[in-house]
């Protein structure tokens, strides 16, 4: 381990001690650490299953007049989550939320990695896989019954109206989940995480300025400074996520249990 990263992950120690209303921010970067590839990379979901026109797979009137096109790629979206588990950082946040330690989560990921490591307090910009719900008469699914239809139907339908289910994931043509829930949270906070995100993607990208206290980015690479100046950020970690909190754990004296 590097001197710089014991550094950070006591400075980092430091804040989180002193603050008293903690969020985080979350990314694909906490996704494809636990193992769930890219969607578009070379050995990403879209490439995995010839799909051709991935742009299509998110597109809401796509959708509505073709289902089984999306849900092509959500059946083997699922089988991937359920091959994964939540990582180190998934579950360092939810060690947090459990002593009381975190105002909430905001996260752009759909894949419900946050809730499977034990956090409650989930705002889901993006929407999520966790919940389903009937396009006609709305009637509500979870994450278990709507993965099982999936696997059995195919294209999965109500048990009340037959009519066809959609995840709860934001699709293009869709407006973003909870935002103004989501800008309240970072705005209360006097401590922000954003971790595995480039901040790239609005509007989840415009949320960091609103927060009003310290900010700790942790992300392998490069982030957008459109909306988020370096001024405004009292600790960059360009390393690896889960060594990182890890480090940080231990400089609190904090257990993170495996199971939580």
């Amino acid at each position: 381990m590097s001197h710089s990263l014991t550094e950070m992950a006591g400075r980092c120690a430091d804040l989180i001690a002193s603050a008293e209303r903690i969020v985080l921010l979350s990314g694909a970067g906490m996704s494809t650490s636990a193992g769930i590839p890219d969607f578009r990379g070379p050995e990403g979901l879209y490439a995995k299953l010839g799909i051709e026109n991935p742009e299509r797979i998110f597109d809401i009137g796509v959708f509505e007049v073709n289902p089984a096109f999306y849900y092509k790629f959500h059946r083997e979206f699922l089988r991937q989550v359920e091959a994964v588990q939540p990582t180190w950082g998934h579950r360092f946040f939810a060690r947090l939320e459990k002593e009381g330690r975190m105002s909430g989560i905001v996260t752009q990921n759909i894949d419900a990695l946050h809730q499977r490591a034990g956090s409650a307090k989930v705002l889901e910009i993006h929407g999520s896989i966790w919940q389903s719900r009937c396009t006609k008469c709305g009637k509500n699914y979870g994450y278990r019954e709507s993965a099982r239809k999936v696997e059995a139907e195919g294209i999965p339908l109500c048990d009340r109206c037959q009519s066809v289910i959609k995840p709860e994931v934001v699709f293009f043509g869709e407006n973003v989940m909870q935002f103004e829930a989501c800008q309240e949270l970072v705005a209360s906070a006097d401590l922000l995480f954003v971790v595995g995100s480039s901040l790239a993607v609005t509007p989840a990208a415009w949320l960091p300025s609103l927060c009003p206290g310290n900010i700790v980015v942790v992300n392998k690479g490069e982030i957008s400074r459109t909306w988020l100046p370096s001024s405004r950020v009292s600790l960059h970690v360009d390393e690896d996520i889960d060594a990182f909190f890890q480090s940080v754990a231990a400089r609190m004296g904090l257990d993170v249990p495996a199971d939580l």
